[in-house]
């Protein structure tokens, strides 16, 4: 009793206003609005206080980064010295070497990138440049090249790179062709846009060609002139229609390019047949397989690893375990060597009866607490369990946490509600840290109910656990009660709620979601509507019992909508009743290769880990253990009663 007394003392303090949290927030806002006098102003008046504000530093640093948007350096070196090692040195670092590569000052710029611990994108290209003028290291270029061919959009530090190699003939015609189909495949317009006018002008799409193929692709088909194939542009512009159109309606795609596909080449062909075969796997179209088929596996022009993903998936929703097999044994090593592909290689050679290569890659998998790691331990018949408690943080393991200026200027950032920032800063204080140091800043962010950031930091440890931190269960009082009156199994609630919020009470989601059961104010109006609620007004949707009763009377409902099984449930509740319906299949289908085949990625890696972080809460909560793959069960196949779930919102 008096350790935890000691405890709240030590870490109580935290989460109480400090004088000067005003001035901060003041400062806050003054530097989102670009007011440098005004900013200055609050950074004065923070310096008068008898003890120095924790985020003192952080105001010290909007001010120069203010001054570096004017191209003025001042007072950086001091700042870089004194916060030697921290998170805002670390950020402040990379603003000032942006203006230096901006300027070409590359003596200045490569000693300072020197001491960049994380460099980005942007920055290495500006390295590269640095690189070119004073080594004049031919090197770089050879090093910059794969860039082109990725899908991202490219910062302006890269741009000249990619002119050299232009001007060199190091990236030739067929390889700005290579850019753009990725590009407009990932359908990044504005990036594309800038790669054409790399083309020579008579083969150049116009911006407005492109943007009528993207809202209009079976129109661009359908009208395209006899000799549209006389020209690469016409060819690439029909290939782009084709890929557009597939998005959503792969099989009326497939029927335009059988029309038109004679005019292309073998190369062209393939792609085509590639980007109809892909998307007939994202909906799950029994050509999908055919389709891989004719796109061939040239060794010149292999599978891209997305679509190589995607023929493994639709493999598994055939059963066609030869076909998973040899697919995913076409990988890049690296992407075959995850677990996701590890665990279904295993499964495809216990089918194809190689039981001993099926059982050295569960055991490569297995034990680790995550989706395809606990499947591969039902695999082996072990049961999934809670790994011993490790021994709690000593008071000067404590002490040493409550020390950290990184650490206590994240959880003064949570206090005032400037989360991005308190995560940052709490993250990188994690840096190098060994089990012991997570376990006691799990236990600093826990006694100050920063739930998101002890869960993090749990998670971390390597060989010393606490799975009551990873699997943090706060508000039992309030959450089990409506659990169980809804008839919810309480392990599979909290670990929903762990993935959607990570128990932040005031979390908003980029749209609109709020409050610990992430409920979209619409949802919220219409279940409280149903359920009678009268005295409910939207403001509060965040408020904690409030959220839960009306999260969890509608996941009673969408369960009950969906034959009361909790993956398609899930799988509801992230991307709509509508789509959990409609991604089942023909026949009943496994739980896991119904989650491996949802098209979403980010709902699909929702599924995942609400599914495996129920197995840890139930075993926590002492319940009767479980396997994973029974929790998943089996998926009864697409039914005319599955439209109740098209009512729900």
């Amino acid at each position: 009793m008096k350790h935890w007394l000691w405890l709240l003392s030590l870490f109580s303090a935290l989460a109480w206003a400090t004088p000067g949290d005003e001035l901060v927030l003041a400062a806050h806002d003054a530097f989102r609005s670009g007011e440098r006098i005004k900013l200055g102003r609050q950074l004065d008046t923070l310096r008068t206080l008898n003890n120095q504000h924790e985020l003192l530093p952080w105001v010290e640093y909007w001010q120069l980064r203010l001054r570096l948007d004017d191209e003025n350096s001042a007072g950086v070196s001091d700042f870089l010295t004194r916060q030697a090692g921290s998170y805002l040195a670390e950020k402040l670092r990379g603003e000032s070497l942006k203006l230096l590569g901006k300027q070409q000052q590359w003596s200045d710029f490569q000693r300072e990138y020197a001491l960049l611990a994380q460099p980005n994108q942007e920055l290495g290209c500006y390295a590269w440049q640095a690189r070119l003028a004073v080594q004049q290291d031919p090197a770089v270029l050879d090093q910059a090249r794969p860039l082109w061919f990725t899908a991202l959009d490219l910062p302006e530090s890269c741009i000249p790179l990619m002119e050299q190699l232009i001007a060199a003939g190091r990236i030739d015609t067929d390889d700005i062709w290579t850019r753009l189909r990725r590009l407009l495949a990932e359908n990044k317009l504005a990036a594309a846009r800038k790669t054409t006018v790399y083309l020579a002008t008579e083969q150049r799409p116009t911006p407005r060609l492109l943007a009528s193929i993207a809202d209009r692709p079976l129109v661009h088909l359908v009208k395209l002139p006899g000799k549209f194939a006389a020209t690469r542009l016409g060819r690439e512009m029909a290939l782009y229609a084709v890929q557009r159109l597939a998005r959503n309606n792969p099989e009326v795609a497939a029927a335009r390019w059988r029309k038109i596909q004679e005019n292309f080449s073998s190369g062209e062909r393939a792609y085509a047949w590639r980007q109809l075969a892909l998307q007939a796997a994202r909906n799950h179209l029994p050509e999908a397989l055919s389709w891989y088929a004719l796109a061939g596996q040239a060794k010149d022009l292999p599978l891209s690893g997305e679509q190589l993903a995607w023929r493994t998936r639709a493999a598994l929703r055939a059963q066609d375990w030869a076909t998973v097999k040899q697919t995913i044994e076409q990988m890049p090593p690296q992407m075959a060597a995850e677990p996701d592909w590890d665990y279904w290689r295993g499964r495809a050679l216990a089918a194809l009866g190689h039981a001993d290569e099926a059982r050295a890659l569960y055991l490569k998998i297995s034990g680790q607490p995550n989706f395809y790691s606990n499947l591969a331990d039902d695999e082996l018949n072990r049961p999934v369990v809670v790994p011993p408690r490790a021994a709690p943080p000593t008071p000067e393991e404590l002490a040493a946490a409550r020390g950290n200026p990184g650490l206590i200027r994240a959880l003064a950032l949570y206090r005032l509600d400037l989360r991005s920032e308190g995560i940052n800063e709490w993250n990188w204080s994690l840096r190098g840290m060994d089990d012991r140091q997570l376990l006691a800043a799990a236990n600093l962010a826990l006694f100050n109910q920063v739930f998101d950031r002890a869960i993090n930091t749990a998670n971390r440890t390597q060989s010393q656990h606490d799975y009551a931190l990873r699997y943090l269960a706060p508000f039992r009082d309030s959450v089990e009660p409506q659990a169980n009156g809804m008839a919810l199994d309480s392990g599979w609630v909290y670990g929903l709620m762990r993935q959607e919020s990570r128990f932040v009470m005031n979390a908003k989601s980029e749209v609109g979601a709020k409050g610990l059961m992430q409920l979209m104010p619409k949802t919220a109006q219409w279940v409280a509507k149903k359920i009678g609620l009268k005295t409910y007004h939207p403001s509060q949707v965040a408020e904690m019992n409030t959220n839960v009763t009306l999260g969890t009377n509608y996941l009673r409902m969408v369960l009950a909508s969906l034959d009361n099984h909790p993956v398609l449930a899930s799988t509801a509740y992230n991307a709509g009743p509508g789509r959990a319906r409609r991604w089942r299949a023909e026949e009943p289908l496994e739980g896991a290769i119904y989650i491996e085949t949802i098209p979403f990625s980010e709902t699909r890696d929702y599924v995942k880990k609400v599914m495996s972080n129920a197995l840890y809460y139930s075993a926590l909560f002492g319940d009767k253990p479980q396997t994973l793959k029974s929790r998943l069960g089996m998926i009864g196949p697409r039914q005319a009663r599955d439209s109740r779930a098209e009512e729900l919102p």
